[in-house]
């Protein structure tokens, strides 16, 4: 019996929490940045067991006040 299953597209732009790698491709930094800057700032994400995920809305207005990452 085959089952059809309804698969949820969803675009980054309107994820509330984003893995390392689509925040990576998202944001336009790399991986090893964007886990470093979460390390220094827990605001930014969390830890779901051994991934890190991002709060998308908060890195984004971390990125816009500052001049330097």
């Amino acid at each position: 019996m085959i089952e059809n299953k309804k698969v949820l597209a969803v675009s980054l732009s309107e994820k509330y929490l984003l893995t390392v790698k689509e925040a990576a491709a998202y944001f336009g930094i790399g991986e090893k940045r964007i886990r470093f800057l979460v390390n220094e700032n827990p605001g930014l994400g969390l830890h779901n067991g051994d991934r890190t995920m991002i709060h998308r809305r908060k890195f984004e207005k971390y990125i816009d006040e500052t001049s330097c990452i």
